[in-house]
């Protein structure tokens, strides 16, 4: 099946709006094999967005589109869409309590325009919407599938998991099982990937290979689809352990949880607590970790020490090293993890110097870094070269942190076996 993304909303052309739904659909059907070719937006015209409806109808199977199901005269979604399958539009009884409700609990009494949002095509399957007031919906015509969603991302992307996804695996697949795992990776471009694993995704059959980038990270969803579970589950280790002979030392984890997720969960399971001395990265490590809901259980404060009078009087880095080697160098990177780590009484120790540019610093130019990880016993200092904005060296900074960390965090409980 090949499918196309419509877009609709002038917001959008307008730069008002991100129209981050359509890497999100993108994504999730990737994942049930369906192919996405055309992504289109379209403003708030009746005129363009019919003409480019019955164009994408003439491409794909599969016509996916976000927005323009509100209740003011310039959503034109499903009227159009009315008006090229020729399908009337009816009220829906459930959709039209729920608005009905929705104001009824706050005292208010439905305005007229807003019942316009319980309209659907007659004969679609209807998606409930959890989250807002207009309904999804699916149509099937002899040749296409329309499927109208809304266009708010926190109403879009519940409706999609909750019921376009399972709605979508019953049409496509009454026998077979979908299955997927998702392979992160950290330090390593799309080039490399593309370098290392161009003969998989040339080849792929089933499972299929996916790469997905993000800042510094790369996603690989490996996807199965076959009617016996052992043999899905046989396909897909094996192709797993493919792709890490081939770039496994990037590798950090299997499923959806992040860097900083994966961290936190390796100093819960060892028991461990972490705090943090952050010049360059100004409490930016600090924040993704306290991001986590109860990440006081393992990370108790950190040090902002931007300057060298707080590197000296607060965390007692000699003024004599900072002197000799400078607040952009290895020993103090060392000396302020050793430090943050006795002064906050914990297990581990991180700090991170450097600059961050667009000026250079010390002699240094922007990029150059220094982070350290101190345990009672061993402090390992990591440089790095960075490039980009102050705001990307920065996060890229923090993402190498945790990387390396959660590295050390799985050595140690190897270790301990």
């Amino acid at each position: 099946m090949n499918a196309e993304i419509i877009a609709v909303g002038s917001e959008l052309l307008l730069g008002q709006i991100e129209n981050s739904n359509a890497a999100y659909l993108s994504k999730e059907l990737t994942t049930l094999g369906i192919n996405v070719y055309h992504h289109i937006t379209v403003g708030d015209n009746p005129d363009r967005l019919q003409a480019a409806v019955e164009s994408a109808a003439e491409r794909a199977d599969l016509l996916i589109f976000t927005g323009g199901l509100g209740p003011t005269k310039d959503d034109l979604t499903k009227e159009t869409v009315a008006k090229v399958t020729g399908a009337p539009l009816i009220y829906d009884d459930e959709t039209e309590q729920r608005i009905l409700a929705y104001y009824a609990k706050r005292g208010q009494t439905m305005t007229v325009n807003n019942r316009k949002q319980a309209l659907i095509l007659e004969g679609a399957d209807v998606f409930p919407n959890d989250h807002g007031m207009a309904c999804g919906m699916s149509l099937k015509t002899d040749k296409t599938q329309w499927i109208m969603l809304p266009g708010p991302p926190k109403e879009l992307q519940p409706m999609v998991e909750d019921y376009l996804m399972p709605y979508l695996r019953r049409e496509l697949y009454t026998n077979e099982k979908i299955e997927s795992k998702i392979l992160r990776f950290f330090d390593i471009g799309e080039s490399k990937i593309a370098e290392e694993l161009d003969d998989l995704i040339e080849n792929q059959t089933n499972p299929t290979i996916a790469p997905l980038a993000s800042e510094g990270e790369i996603k690989i969803r490996l996807t199965v689809k076959g009617d016996d579970p052992a043999e899905n589950g046989r396909l897909l280790e094996e192709m797993k352990t493919e792709v890490l002979s081939r770039i496994g030392k990037y590798f950090y984890g299997e499923g959806e949880k992040d860097l900083r997720e994966l961290v936190n969960d390796r100093l819960r399971a060892s028991n461990q607590t972490i705090a943090s001395a952050e010049s360059l990265t100004g409490g930016l490590f600090a924040e993704t970790l306290t991001s986590l809901s109860g990440a006081s259980d393992v990370f108790p404060g950190g040090v902002v020490c931007y300057s060298n009078a707080v590197k000296e009087n607060v965390l007692s880095v000699p003024r004599k090293l900072l002197d000799e080697h400078g607040a952009v160098s290895g020993a103090c990177a060392a000396r302020l993890a050793e430090n943050v780590r006795k002064l906050m009484d914990v297990d581990i120790g991180i700090s991170f110097t450097g600059v961050a540019g667009p000026d250079p610093l010390e002699g240094h130019e922007p990029g150059v870094v220094f982070m350290a990880i101190s345990q009672i016993d061993d402090t390992t200092v990591i440089p790095l070269n960075l490039a980009g904005s102050r705001r990307n060296i920065s996060g890229r900074t923090v993402k190498y942190g945790c990387f390396h960390l959660l590295k050390i965090l799985e050595k140690q409980r190897e270790k301990d076996g």
